[in-house]
């Protein structure tokens, strides 16, 4: 019948030592919001397309469930997660301030990612 298995190949797993600053779980499994940009999520999904691979980086807000913001690049860099960051942030009204939690991978621990949050107060 011409049936293949498709080869898995290891999926993307981020780096899970510590380069920077690991923040603690302020979140404890929470994962519901009474308002709008009250809680946010981020993580870094991989997509096989074609023979390369693609990467996305959502912001998603816990109130709904909405993706507030995401980027998307062919590498998992800080460049991905700083981009979605910055521009879920652009959306945030005066005195919103939204608890934001991902997984610690490196692009979370780094200094842009808290930079960005600093700039926000979130």
């Amino acid at each position: 019948m011409g049936i293949k298995t498709k080869v898995r190949r290891k999926r993307y797993n981020s780096h899970r030592g510590t380069i920077g600053r690991v923040a603690g779980n302020v979140l404890n499994r929470e994962f519901t919001a009474d308002e709008p940009n009250e809680k946010w999520v981020s993580d870094v999904t991989e997509f096989p397309v074609a023979d390369q691979k693609l990467y996305l980086s959502p912001i998603i807000d816990l109130f709904d469930t909405s993706v507030v913001s995401y980027s998307m690049s062919m590498s998992p860099n800080t460049a991905l997660t700083n981009e979605s960051l910055t521009n879920a942030c652009q959306g945030l009204r005066p005195g919103q301030k939204p608890l934001v939690h991902t997984d610690q991978g490196f692009q979370y621990q780094h200094v842009s990612w808290a930079a960005i949050l600093a700039k926000h107060g979130a």
